[in-house]
């Protein structure tokens, strides 16, 4: 049988939520069952945010740069290792992007590049409309820094924190930083809605204004009235049942892929291998177990890794390509040493879907540590 990367993960609490949508004939995008979703999730996020429901993270992101003000030729700076969701909405905007590279330390965008060229854009005028730093493979930024950052330099901190549901940084819960923070709950993620985002917000007009707009920005009247124009950004309340279902299970799926990430780490510790470190103050979903290889030192690569276990039918998938090095992207400022371009050229993510079981895993570690000791 297929062993896949990330797969959706039931709990069996996911058809009993959508049988009272089905009931209520609620088959619409809202009713009661995306209410309950949304007061889920900010009651998990324990901060005094707002939850609003959307049909994907990428549409997220899109109302939160809009309302944040971003608009044709405005910077938006950004992570550079991120998917690809994380950065089209700057495209829809028209505004361009500036990239970041990594901290090696956390394999999180670099705050010291980004307070580096802060500074210099305040003296030449040209400061960003807003940062977007990514959530990398269930990591916190560091929050404290970049919202200070941001505070100072009176500039818009929306936080991807796609990846990264179920993690926290010094007690703080991923999703709670920033103006906004950006959720997904597709397929592959820690819990799902089959497809399906969320944006967070501590204020309290931005989810006034993302709910207006997401649902086709109609005016109060009896007629369909439009001053501006908007979105059917919002999520399906069948699918918002799917992710009520989920969040009841949500720390289990934490614990099991932190634990997925612990035994790849212990049995595959060997010169050369360096997994995704995770810093003391932060605790890391582990969406998915990343690590890098040295040639160098193991004599192979990583794509010599990805096709073994693709021959026997185990998913792997190499690092998120970085956005600077992308055609789409040819040419755009981009900050920093090349450790994310390092970290593409040799990093894999294992499989890490939560349903995977030990005797699932042992296989991937044996095929892994065989072909390792070959190298050597």
């Amino acid at each position: 049988m297929r062993i896949y990367l990330s797969r959706p993960h039931m709990s069996g609490y996911e058809e009993q939520r959508v049988a009272e949508a089905f009931s209520s004939n609620y088959v619409a995008p809202l009713g009661p069952q995306l209410d309950a979703f949304e007061a889920s999730v900010r009651d998990y996020l324990g901060h005094d945010v707002h939850c609003i429901g959307l049909s994907s993270g990428s549409a997220a992101l899109h109302l939160a740069l809009r309302i944040a003000g971003v608009g044709p030729g405005d910077e938006v700076w950004i992570s550079s290792m991120t998917f690809a969701g994380g950065i089209f909405p700057v495209n829809y905007l028209g505004a361009v992007p500036r990239f970041f590279d990594l901290d090696r330390e956390n394999w999180t965008i670099d705050t010291r590049h980004v307070a580096e060229e802060l500074a210099k854009a305040a003296v030449e005028n040209r400061l960003p409309k807003a940062i977007v730093p990514t959530d990398l493979y269930g990591q916190s930024v560091d929050l404290s820094a970049l919202e200070a950052l941001a505070t100072h330099y009176g500039v818009r901190l929306i936080v991807d924190s796609a990846e990264s549901l179920g993690a926290s940084i010094g007690g703080r819960k991923a999703g709670t930083g920033g103006d906004a923070a950006v959720l997904s709950f597709n397929g592959n993620k820690i819990i799902t809605t089959s497809g399906g985002g969320m944006l967070v917000t501590r204020h309290k007009h931005w989810a006034d204004q993302a709910r207006f707009l997401a649902t086709q920005a109609r005016d109060p009247a009896p007629h369909y009235e439009h001053s501006t124009y908007g979105y059917n950004y919002r999520l399906s309340n069948i699918c918002a049942a799917i992710g009520l279902g989920q969040m009841q299970v949500l720390e289990a799926r934490v614990a099991r892929r932190r634990e997925i990430f612990t035994r790849y780490q212990r049995t595959l510790d060997r010169p050369g291998i360096t997994f995704m470190p995770e810093p003391s103050n932060r605790l890391s979903s582990r969406w998915l177990t990343a690590l890098a290889i040295d040639p160098e030192t193991t004599g192979l690569t990583r794509e010599d890794i990805r096709l073994m276990l693709l021959e026997h039918q185990i998913e792997s998938r190499p690092l998120w390509k970085p956005m600077h090095m992308q055609p789409l992207y040819a040419g755009a400022p981009y900050h920093g040493s090349g450790f994310d371009e390092r970290l593409f050229a040799n990093g894999l993510c294992l499989p890490s879907g939560s349903d995977m079981t030990d005797e699932q895993q042992d296989e991937v570690i044996e095929r892994v540590a065989v072909l390792l000791d070959m190298g050597r």
